[in-house]
């Protein structure tokens, strides 16, 4: 099977409330244990390399072949983007799309509207060529991933319709109070202004980016105000952080590494679980 872009998957899932989840490659075993559990839970789903993780996963084709390569043997039957998270140039999205990728993000939120408007353009232009989505990014999602600090940037409503109409992009991660990384205390995401630029981007889908530990409540809302799309990233690294330290420090003598890695790849299935069941993306394939 070839991979599915998000073109394929986001309307659907605004206009029937329910969210795909997009789950980063740390390894290919984050892939392996989240395919698992996206064909058990007939779930689509959304892989996603975050632009400077790619050079140390071997490059953009080497991804792409190997997860390709694994949804075959694993018999998944689920669809499957291959997504490109947070592009930091357009040339690396058009990287991305040469390669393989079904799915495309180019991040041009700290630039100036006009400047991340036409980069955007860009991609979409070149995207389309190949069937590829484009998800694009404004105001700024706080928080820390791959080593870079940010603070929260609100995404102002006209600048998202303008942002939206003039590049065509499938989908927009607008920064409404999301931050990467842990949450210090429940998080407070501006529903207010999310419910009135999903109304006013009409099938457009929002993207809610730093997804992992915002309280369930919240995610249920910010499904129901349009927000098709979740990243979970930190909640799939600590269960397998946690899962692999408690292992060891039970094993103190043990160098069973496929069993250790199983230990680690097992806490990741059950998170990815956890959040197909509550964006409600299970039975959706």
């Amino acid at each position: 099977m070839t991979f599915v872009s998000l073109k394929e998957l986001m309307p659907e899932a605004k206009k029937n409330r329910y969210a795909v989840g997009q789950f980063n490659i740390n390894t290919f075993q984050w892939v392996e244990a989240t395919l698992r559990i996206a064909e058990k839970e007939k779930s689509p789903v959304i892989l996603a390399s975050t632009d400077r993780i790619v050079d140390y996963l071997g490059g953009f084709k080497l991804i792409a072949a190997t997860i390709k390569k694994m949804v075959e043997e694993m018999g998944i039957t689920v669809p499957v983007v291959l997504h490109l998270d947070h592009g930091l140039s357009v040339e690396r999205c058009k990287e991305a799309v040469d390669a393989g990728y079904s799915s495309v993000m180019y991040d041009g939120s700290k630039l100036s509207l006009d400047e991340n408007i036409a980069n955007t353009k860009e991609v979409v232009a070149y995207a389309n060529k190949q069937h590829v989505s484009v998800e694009a990014e404004i105001g700024s999602v706080g928080g820390t991933e791959d080593g870079i600090t940010s603070g929260i940037k609100y995404a102002a409503p006209n600048e998202c319709y303008r942002l939206v109409e003039e590049t065509g992009v499938d989908l927009l991660a607008a920064a409404l109070g999301s931050v990467h990384g842990v949450y210090q205390g429940e998080p407070k995401l501006a529903f207010d202004l999310m419910q009135e630029i999903s109304a006013n981007l009409n099938e457009v889908p929002l993207a809610l980016h730093g997804g992992s530990g915002i309280p369930a409540h919240q995610i249920v809302k910010a499904i129901e105000y349009g927000h098709a799309k979740i990243n979970v990233n930190t909640e799939c690294n600590q269960a397998w952080v946690k899962a692999v330290r408690e292992y060891v420090e039970q094993h103190p003598d043990s160098h069973n590494i496929p069993e250790i890695m199983q230990t680690g790849m097992h806490a990741i299935e059950k998170v990815v679980t956890e959040k197909m069941h509550l964006f409600g993306s299970s039975n959706k394939a």
